[in-house]
């Protein structure tokens, strides 16, 4: 069994710095009769790369990472799902977005609360529900499916 801290987020995902967004699992609940959930924090930092051209003396994540921020804690969350199930798990690449809308920027300083939920999987498409708040107020929202596939695959 796979831990939730960072060093257990390193285990499963296969993002590296600057491109690993989740800081932190602070919820996983695999057990959800209504679909399996997770919560995670990503630390926005001042010093994060994108923040030199995106804008200068105006800083802002670009919404595009709160988006991939939200794919890879779905990416988690499945992988956590079927870690019993397989002998090698899969990488999930993003496929589609649905229903996205963007609320207010993310700045240096905010932290970010990435949640999802499994909706479906089927022929090796998942799909969750997601959000992103920051101080319990929407970011982002968007309908997540990516596709799974082998990693030999690639």
């Amino acid at each position: 069994m796979l831990s939730d801290d960072f060093s257990g987020i390193l285990r499963v995902m296969p993002h590296r710095y600057p491109f690993l967004l989740l800081d932190r699992i602070t919820c996983l609940d695999l057990d959800n009769a209504e679909g399996a959930t997770i919560t995670a924090i990503k630390n926005v930092t001042a010093n994060e790369n994108f923040f030199n051209g995106h804008f200068p003396g105006n800083p802002v994540m670009p919404g595009v990472l709160t988006i991939e921020a939200l794919a890879q804690a779905s990416g988690y969350m499945w992988i956590r799902m079927m870690e019993n199930e397989r002998e090698s798990l899969p990488l999930f690449y993003l496929a589609s977005l649905d229903n996205v809308r963007f609320k207010r920027v993310v700045i240096p300083g905010d932290q970010l609360v990435l949640q999802a939920k499994h909706i479906s999987h089927r022929r090796g498409f998942w799909k969750a529900e997601c959000y992103a708040t920051v101080d319990g107020e929407l970011v982002c929202s968007a309908d997540v499916t990516c596709v799974e596939k082998k990693q030999e695959q690639i």
